[in-house]
């Protein structure tokens, strides 16, 4: 008898351990990297529309930075850009349809914090755009710092990490403010443009953004007051390491492209290059891009079809944007900014 039940109870045991492995494996899938090049396309999240960054225009052809990067992934995987799929995801939605597997990466800017990353098992595998939140307020209020909005008015998005800062700064300065809260970015912007309210706050890069989407846009002015770090970071789901390695190597030979002087118009002098660091980035010397599950020429693909780090911003939201933010600190780590890619070696 004694037998019987201990061997019930281990068989139980064993039961409920092939459980939980089956759980696990259910929540954490591995192959995003084989289903993807299944199906032929990378599917995307990304923003529903925010100019400079993710945008369709009105025949459905989406254009911005983040846009790029999902073409940066295709291009390494398919040598083909046109193999990215958009699918625009409101930020309340955004971590839940990823975990859900509607899409294999969120593009879209999305703050890396830790509770992101604990409490949604999600990784962040690398800063694309070094960003910090600011206000944006009208010209006539004749405001030069953010410390002078005590009483304000503040339109602010729901489920994102503005909410909480936005409390901390006016707490920590002793000032007192009215919250008007909004959970799609398109009634904060309506909000706003309307008169509701008498500030807006949110990342500065999206403040540029939506100022072009105003009635009136040259009658207001953002502030140069940033209150907050916001690593701005593509996403992937936890325990996929093959799919994060890929998304993360993507973005660093984009930036050391922009390093070693390899923009889309050179690349093909690269590949003749004899530099040890050039020939290491475009595969003509080690394995690197059959290490990460891809072809010697991954690097080449991104930098052909889309370019470097550099070529992206100034034409999505830098210099030849309409937005023209300043690189400030996604200037690269030896120009003044803090954008640093591990060598490939």
């Amino acid at each position: 008898m004694r037998t019987f039940r201990g061997g019930l109870t281990i068989g139980l045991a064993v039961a409920a351990l092939v459980a939980a492995v089956a759980v696990t494996y259910e929540r954490y899938d591995t192959r995003t990297l084989k289903r993807t090049i299944r199906r032929g396309e990378v599917y995307c999240g990304v923003n529903k529309g925010l100019p400079g960054f993710s945008i369709p225009d009105d025949k459905g052809n989406w254009t911005g930075f983040d846009v790029d990067f999902c073409r940066a992934v295709a291009s390494a995987i398919f040598d083909d850009p046109t193999k990215a799929k958009f699918i625009p995801l409101d930020a309340s939605e955004r971590f839940k349809e990823l975990q859900n597997r509607k899409v294999d990466i969120l593009s879209r800017n999305s703050t890396w914090s830790m509770s992101r990353e604990v409490n949604y098992d999600l990784y962040f595998p690398a800063v694309a755009y070094y960003d910090g939140q600011g206000f944006m307020i009208p010209r006539s209020r004749n405001i030069d710092s953010a410390l002078d909005l005590n009483g304000s008015k503040v339109c602010v998005q729901g489920s994102t990490t503005t909410l909480l800062n936005l409390a901390d700064y006016f707490r920590a300065n002793n000032m007192k403010y009215t919250e008007m809260k909004f959970d799609k970015l398109e009634d904060v912007v309506k909000a706003y443009d309307s008169g509701q309210c008498d500030t807006l706050t949110s990342d500065a890069s999206q403040l540029y953004a939506l100022r072009l989407n105003l009635s009136k846009p040259n009658d207001h002015v953002i502030l140069a007051d940033i209150i907050s770090k916001e690593p701005l970071a593509p996403v992937v789901r936890q325990r996929d390491d093959d799919w994060m390695m890929i998304v993360k190597w993507t973005l660093y030979a984009m930036i050391n492209a922009e390093e070693l002087g390899i923009t889309s118009k050179n690349i093909d002098e690269a590949l003749k290059s004899k530099k040890p660091e050039v020939m290491r980035l475009v595969g003509t010397e080690g394995s690197y891009g059959e290490d990460l599950g891809l072809t010697k020429d991954w690097a080449v693909r991104i930098i052909r079809h889309v370019g470097n780090y550099g070529e992206v911003y100034d034409r999505n939201v830098g210099a030849d944007s309409k937005l023209k933010i300043p690189r400030g600190m996604n200037q690269l780590w030896n120009a003044g900014g803090v954008q640093y890619a591990p060598p490939i070696r």
